[in-house]
């Protein structure tokens, strides 16, 4: 008679069976401890980060995106990997950084425009860059029917929609992430530090006082500890707010990538970091001789920011456990020693990051035309021949307007005549 089947272990958990009382306190203590110095090689990692530039820190994004996506696929898609179908692997990773390069790739081209000029590939590039996608997706569309097998098929399609779910969910908020590094650092870094806060107060509220189950499929979660979490993450939010909005490098939006922290970055503050007065209702404050208080606005809408990390992005890890159980797996991976997979460390971080440039753009933004954005967009739209001609009318209607002599407006005309000629 055959044994029965041991069932599949479904994490760390258990590795304990079998051991003796002690062996178990020595296995926590020193789980406990390569945990807290990973918490710190992970929190003095992101500062040096954050230190290092901008774009230091898209790039940081871009490596958590694509470590979550191959975590998220190798659990979806561990029930095939013994199937002998080496091109769904590759068309996985290929769809990946189609989606990237669509989404992101004209952010990063902002930090590369003084090359616009000096390599015409590149504008070649950022001036047809939906068409090329469009046909990267394509030929990918094409390769993977080519794939297609008998006996295969329920297996094929499924990994195609498991693909594009995580690439829409991760990929897709990670690069409002990324806009929001561009807008300023204050929008990526004040998100990311409620998420953790909640996270870290969520826990203490709830082993404190917390006995009402919160939702069922995280059995740990209680409503005291999500409730007390919000109070405590409402408080971070205005300490945090306060310690950003005094330095520049948080405030101001960025384009040169070579910009840091030791740069001399200034710019035309968003009004909601000026400070503005607001009449209080005289009823309640004519009492007390106050009748206008005056502070930033950039404290109420980091109250309204504190309040969906308290009360929605909590269900980005919520949705993540639910995976987890779906595959029976306790970690989404073992890349982060004693925390897990980079996916346990960033489950809330894509939807929060997400509402925050969504957040940003209906309430905070304005919209400016400055003229780093027209250049911007002419370096990478238009060719030489274009920006001679560019400069030629703009030069024509500032002679009209008198603020050039006919002398020196010929003089200049037969100069950019002799250039087009040139570039003929």
């Amino acid at each position: 008679m055959k044994d029965k089947q041991k069932p599949k272990s479904a994490g760390t958990g258990a590795k304990t069976v079998g051991k003796t009382p002690q062996e178990k306190k020595e296995s926590k203590k020193s789980n406990f401890l390569v945990r807290t110095i990973w918490t710190w090689i992970m929190i003095a990692g992101f500062f040096i980060t954050l230190a290092s530039g901008h774009f230091w820190c898209i790039m940081l994004i871009l490596a958590c995106q694509i470590a979550t996506f191959k975590e998220c696929i190798g659990v979806t898609s561990e029930s095939g990997r013994a199937k002998n179908l080496p091109l769904t692997k590759t068309l996985n990773w290929y769809f990946l950084f189609t989606t990237i390069y669509y989404l992101d790739g004209k952010s990063l081209f902002q930090f590369f425009q003084d090359y616009f000029i000096e390599y015409k590939g590149l504008t070649l590039l950022a001036a047809n860059h939906r068409f090329i996608c469009y046909c990267l997706y394509l030929l990918g569309f094409v390769l993977f029917v080519c794939s297609l097998r008998k006996g295969f098929l329920k297996f094929q399609f499924a990994s195609l929609c498991a693909t594009h779910m995580v690439l829409m969910l991760v990929v897709g908020q990670a690069h409002l992430i990324i806009k929001n590094v561009i807008n300023g650092l204050i929008w990526f870094l004040l998100p990311c530090g409620l998420v953790i806060v909640n996270d870290i107060f969520a826990y203490l509220c709830g082993i404190t006082f917390g006995r009402t189950k919160l939702i069922e499929i995280s059995p740990k979660k209680t409503l005291e500890g999500f409730l007390g979490a919000w109070f405590f993450t409402a408080l971070a939010s205005i300490i945090l707010t306060k310690i950003f909005s005094s330095f520049m490098y948080m405030t101001c939006p960025v384009k040169d990538i070579h910009t840091n922290f030791f740069s001399n970055l200034t710019c035309e503050l968003n009004p909601v970091f000026v400070p503005q007065d607001y009449r209080l209702p005289p009823i309640i404050f004519d009492k007390l001789g106050v009748s206008v208080l005056t502070v930033k606005p950039i404290y109420f809408h980091a109250l309204n920011l504190a309040t969906f990390a308290s009360l929605f992005a909590p269900f980005g890890g919520f949705f993540a456990s639910g995976l987890k159980r779906t595959f029976q797996v306790k970690d989404f991976g073992h890349s982060i020693p004693g925390h897990g997979g980079i996916t346990d460390r960033v489950d809330c971080q894509f939807i929060m990051g997400s509402f925050a440039n969504l957040y940003y753009e209906t309430f905070i933004s304005e919209n400016r035309i400055t003229v780093e954005t027209v250049l911007s967009t002419i370096l990478m739209n238009l060719d030489e021949k274009q920006i001679v001609r560019l400069i030629s009318t703009l030069n024509a209607i500032l002679f009209k307007k008198g603020i050039f002599t006919e002398q020196k407006y010929k003089q200049l005309a037969s100069i950019y005549n002799a250039a087009t000629d040139k570039l003929d």
